[in-house]
């Protein structure tokens, strides 16, 4: 009775350590800036593939993303007021904190093309 008991046991911890495992993996960490990766925003034919990139980041939060293009213009940040320029099959990245709150986009300048919309939330 007493082997019985014990396996039993050994069973529920064995099965409670899965479970907040589980738990710790799938919440995906903080949402600390250095958690979230780089986006990468392919322009192909002076356009955004899969179209405009939605980027949301709490104010405070490092604000990450890579443009890969295949034509040259100047991408800008509307808003915070970056401008890089970037070369045909070339790349170009951007990282600053998001210290404004609002929705802004960042564009293709010469062509007027939108890339990315930014929402910086409180």
């Amino acid at each position: 009775m007493d082997s019985k008991y014990t396996r039993v046991a050994i069973g529920v911890v064995v099965l409670v350590a899965a479970v907040v495992l589980l738990v710790v993996l799938s919440s995906g960490g903080s949402s600390d800036s250095t958690t979230k990766g780089v986006t990468t925003i392919v322009i192909k034919n002076g356009e955004p593939v899969g179209g405009i990139a939605q980027l949301t980041y709490n104010e405070g939060e490092q604000v990450r993303f890579k443009v890969d293009s295949d034509v040259s213009d100047e991408v800008h940040m509307h808003g915070y007021d970056i401008m890089k320029d970037v070369k045909a099959g070339g790349s170009v990245s951007f990282d600053f904190p998001a210290t404004i709150e609002g929705v802004f986009e960042a564009e293709l300048e010469g062509r007027k093309e939108q890339i990315v919309e930014l929402t910086v939330n409180p």
